[in-house]
């Protein structure tokens, strides 16, 4: 297991306990689905329902892979697991990436503004300073745009324990709030 993918998880794991009571639960990802979607104005209805789609999955998944003692929490030492068969995320990642990318794009031109990542970057919890590293990464065009594609290939490969040096690691610069 590298080093840099516990990093990602223990950042994940503290962004998605968004109740900071230790361990996750159902109503952490509803909160976080909200808070997510409160800050997309402009995306459809559909978009807005995907989204809350991918954090109830992200959560119905996680409880069904990872929560050994089946009390409907799962706390760090279970969540930790996740990075060691990645394999049993790979479907539930992609829909959140699909979902997250969809509501920074409500246009559609396949273009995401920083403002735009910014708010649902930090609405999902990470440091300001670390969404403006990862998004100047992406190396945006001059209008302060990147591709969205770009963004869901960044998002799939900071929940892959493979990966290491990937822009998604400045996202772990500082511990999240």
């Amino acid at each position: 297991m590298r080093d840099a993918a516990v990093e990602r998880v223990s950042v994940v794991f503290s962004l998605f306990d968004a109740d900071g009571s230790g361990s996750l639960t159902a109503a952490d990802f509803e909160f976080m689905a909200r808070r997510v979607v409160a800050v997309a104005d402009g995306s459809d209805a559909a978009a807005t329902r995907a989204m809350t789609a991918a954090f109830r999955r992200f959560w119905e998944t996680l409880a069904a892979e990872l929560d050994a003692d089946g009390d409907g929490a799962v706390t760090w030492a279970e969540f930790r697991s996740c990075v060691l068969s990645p394999e049993r995320f790979d479907a539930t990642v992609a829909q959140f990436a699909d979902a997250l990318v969809e509501l920074g794009d409500p246009d559609r031109d396949g273009l995401i503004a920083r403002p735009r990542f910014r708010a649902l970057m930090t609405a999902i919890g990470f440091e300001v300073a670390n969404v403006h590293a990862l998004f100047d990464a992406f190396e945006p065009s001059d209008e302060d745009l990147v591709e969205v594609d770009t963004w869901r290939r960044a998002i799939v490969d900071f929940y892959s324990p493979d990966q290491a040096g990937i822009p998604g690691d400045l996202l772990v610069g500082e511990r999240p709030r």
